[in-house]
């Protein structure tokens, strides 16, 4: 283990260049693992850890302390001082374990044949990371973004999806419009225009849900691709849905549908 007690350390710098800086990790390749969760998940689903980091409060952990002694040789440990440790961590109550790891890249092209989530401006890392969390759960493989959309692997978006990153397909910075020009299946936009509800559609073939800006929604040159538009019964009195909420009521919608024609089957 590697001990570092001074902000002056260069290595210290280094690491807090990773954390504070997008730009830096997307240099490097690297990404930013915050609590035990997200680098059991990175080690099951992905493999090696770079570097694993622990403040000297979070080596008492015994639950730290045994992940920290069965890492591999070749993954470095860096102990910190707390004060340090809080220096790089990203929320008011640290976790006192983090790591440092490449970045997975996806080997293969968005598939125009399989379920997926569009996402178009969507700039909150909460909201982005729930959808992937959602979109993992409802057994969506594939989540395409704009260029509008916030960093896919920033430690805020990696903290909300609790390990939903490594269970999907990403494709960052995508022509939206493009891939639905080419989907094989279903697309379809919700609006509060539109005068189908979701409740009215078979939602038991192939589907690119597509779902827009916190404030804007879905730029009509994208929304002008899909296929369908529907909207999402509200009989109170509020305006919208949060977009995280909007994803999930479609997707599981269609979980429901395919699993009663499932069960119809049997």
């Amino acid at each position: 283990m590697k001990h570092i007690v001074s902000r002056d350390n260069p290595h210290f710098k280094l690491l807090k260049r990773l954390c504070n800086s997008g730009r830096e990790r997307r240099k490097s390749g690297l990404i930013i693992l915050d609590g035990m969760h997200l680098l059991e998940s990175y080690a099951q689903h992905i493999g090696h850890l770079d570097e694993v980091i622990v403040s000297r409060t979070g080596l008492e952990h015994p639950e730290i302390r045994a992940f920290v002694e069965c890492v591999p040789q070749d993954t470095k440990v860096c102990v910190l001082l707390d004060g340090l440790y809080a220096d790089l961590a990203q929320v008011e109550t640290p976790s006192g374990i983090m790591a440092i790891a490449g970045c997975p890249k996806t080997l293969r092209d968005p598939d125009v044949g399989a379920d997926a989530v569009l996402l178009d401006g969507v700039q909150d890392p909460g909201n982005l990371g729930s959808i992937f969390r959602t979109a993992a759960a409802a057994g969506v493989g594939q989540v395409l973004l704009s260029s509008a959309c916030a960093q896919a692997w920033s430690p805020k978006v990696l903290r909300a999806a609790m390990g939903a990153h490594f269970l999907l397909d990403i494709f960052e910075s995508e022509d939206l419009p493009t891939f639905l020009a080419h989907y094989q299946g279903e697309s379809i936009v919700t609006s509060l225009e539109a005068q189908a509800t979701y409740f009215s559609l078979d939602l038991r073939r192939s589907i690119a849900w597509i779902f827009g800006n916190e404030g804007q929604g879905v730029r009509p040159e994208v929304s002008a691709h899909a296929r369908r538009q529907v909207k999402i019964p509200m009989p109170g009195s509020t305006e919208s849905l949060n977009v995280g909420a909007a994803v999930a009521i479609c997707l599981f919608e269609a979980v429901r549908q395919r699993r009663e024609e499932f069960s119809a089957a049997i």
